[in-house]
């Protein structure tokens, strides 16, 4: 049996202790506006119940067979939260995915990012696919499966006859998502395909990269600092992933009703290109491009990010009202009278006129006290519309703000393997009946490979070492 057990596991939520009310009732509550509302929410999905609760993909049993891919990893991680199985598979040496990390920071083998993305609730075992036997072995285990996920350059898996008409004729139920930036098929699948798959490589091509920047249409901004950049996380990756997931609980959905399993093709840039909002449709409408905007936005305005006393905060104030209730607020009735309709505001030449004007105001304040103020006007019965503000957070605010301890978005885990480690936790820990949740964080190389070879193959220790010496685990 696996070594993995709950007692094992030391899961403390970062936050109060829930059986200690003092001020937890007012945080829960907080400024909303039905109370009782908030009280029900938070009793029904209260994430220290989550063990309580049963596990939505608890009958699902998944192979994740990525290699140096976090869209892979965070595809197979979206579904082990929800409870399915997962089956980690990597090469006897482990995956190179272990090895990225920030400044090469590495817990024992495994770097920050594979802690945070990679491992969670999976069983690790080993196996390598360039031996006849490691073809053989993974064969049988995805014949035991619901779903495999793969993320080898398009085709490699079908020239060692495991690529999906290979395996399907041994298990129809089979969910085989394959995820690569250029997809399986057409021209540039061909010309390309045979590269290194990076998240860079999904981010230039899902065209959102391409308005990501220093605005162009600035005069204050330098020339040389006016060009694309890419996001701050691996947002390719992860939107691939969070779309291959998705894709498999459809495909998973329709096999419990049919039987039938399929293919998925998922390539990560039309996952972007899906959420680029109007950029192609305005090209397509006008025959230009949008030009970066950076903090400003050709749609609505103002509609952006700010400088203050301690740092940088959202302001939003773009409709005829909503703007007529900032310059009352800031005492600037003037830039109304300039800028007095929303055409005046979305023409790009004005908008950093306008921008650096409101920051002639919020730099004198917080961005506590710019949301009191704000807050304030919101309550005056003359008011002549609605102003919103936010402040820009970093890690550090945000794991010092109550809001996010009282809602148990971080989990302190002390992993037996790994120590004891803060990590998000799961994104759909906040329902009713089926919660996502952290069990642990991560395992060894080929930690589990007795316990999964023994539970679906029937392989002993003997067996497994001898293949050990021979290269195939």
């Amino acid at each position: 049996m696996t070594d993995i057990k709950k007692d094992q596991l030391n899961v403390q939520f970062e936050g109060e202790d829930l059986d200690q009310e003092s001020d937890l009732e007012k945080r829960i509550v907080g400024l909303g506006v039905h109370p009782e509302y908030a009280r029900w929410v938070y009793e029904n999905t209260n994430p220290a119940d989550i063990f309580r609760k049963p596990e939505a993909l608890d009958d699902m049993l998944v192979i994740d067979a990525s290699y140096g891919n976090f869209a892979g990893l965070f595809a197979s991680s979206l579904l082990a939260e929800m409870g399915a199985e997962v089956i980690r598979v990597e090469p006897p040496g482990g995956d190179i995915a272990r090895k990225m990390s920030p400044y090469g920071m590495m817990i024992k083998d495994t770097g920050l990012p594979y802690l945070v993305e990679g491992g969670r609730n999976k069983f690790h075992v080993t196996c390598n696919l360039q031996t006849e036997e490691g073809r053989g072995l993974f064969k049988k285990l995805v014949r035991k499966a619901d779903v495999l996920i793969e993320t080898f350059k398009p085709g490699y898996l079908a020239s060692m006859g495991l690529g999906y008409e290979n395996l399907k004729s041994e298990n129809p139920g089979l969910i085989y998502c394959a995820i690569h930036s250029y997809g399986h098929f057409g021209e540039d699948a061909e010309l390309y395909g045979n590269q290194p798959d990076y998240d860079i490589i999904a981010q230039a091509r899902g065209v959102i990269m391409s308005v990501t920047g220093e605005p162009e249409l600035d005069p204050e901004v330098p020339q040389e600092y006016k060009r694309p950049l890419k996001h701050g996380n691996w947002m390719g990756w992860y939107v691939g992933g969070a779309w291959a997931a998705y894709g498999i609980g459809l495909a998973m959905f329709y096999k419990r009703k049919t039987g039938k399993g399929q293919f998925i093709d998922c390539s990560p840039p039309e996952g972007l290109l899906s959420i680029s909002n109007y950029l192609i449709q305005y090209y397509h409408m006008s025959g230009n491009e949008m030009p970066r905007a950076g903090n400003y936005d050709y749609a609505v305005f103002p509609y952006t990010y700010v400088k203050c006393k301690d740092g940088y905060t959202f302001i939003s104030g773009f409709t005829d009202p909503n703007w007529a209730a900032l310059c009352e607020i800031m005492d600037r009735p003037d830039l109304q009278q300039r800028f007095p309709t929303i055409k005046e505001r979305l023409t790009p030449e004005n908008q950093p006129v306008i921008q650096h004007e409101i920051e002639k105001f919020t730099e004198n304040y917080t961005s506590d006290e710019l949301l009191e103020m704000i807050t304030a006007y919101s309550r005056k019965p003359d008011k002549k519309g609605t102003v919103v503000t936010g402040r820009l957070e970093t890690p550090r605010d945000v794991l010092e703000r109550d809001h996010w301890k009282d809602r148990m978005t971080f989990v302190i885990i002390d992993d037996p393997h790994y120590g004891r480690l803060l990590v998000q936790n799961s994104s759909f820990k906040a329902m009713t009946l089926t919660p996502g949740r952290i069990k642990w964080i991560c395992r060894p190389v080929g930690a589990d490979n007795e316990y999964i070879y023994q539970k679906y193959l029937g392989i002993g220790k003997s067996t497994l070492k001898n293949l050990a010496e021979q290269g195939v685990l």
